[in-house]
């Protein structure tokens, strides 16, 4: 299965930048999203960010993610 995720962009070099998610900090080719910006939120698959995103949806996602994984922990236990 393939999953894109939010990712707020916290630098851009060009067509590259570096996204955040969940913690961590991913370099991430923003040739596809026109004129980005540092501290939007792009949808991100395999690297490649496909399509701006607007900040509430990004949080509400992020929040649901985030629940997923702590179900997810305590399935596995």
């Amino acid at each position: 299965m393939c999953l894109a995720v939010p990712m707020k962009i916290e630098s851009i070099d060009g067509v590259r930048g570096v996204g955040s998610f969940a913690e961590g900090q991913y370099d991430i080719r923003l040739d596809l999203v026109a004129e980005p910006a540092v501290g939007e939120y792009v949808m991100v698959h395999a690297g490649m960010a496909l399509d701006r995103l607007d900040e509430k949806e990004a949080l509400e996602t992020l929040k649901l993610l985030g629940e997923l994984y702590e179900i997810s922990g305590r399935i596995s236990e």
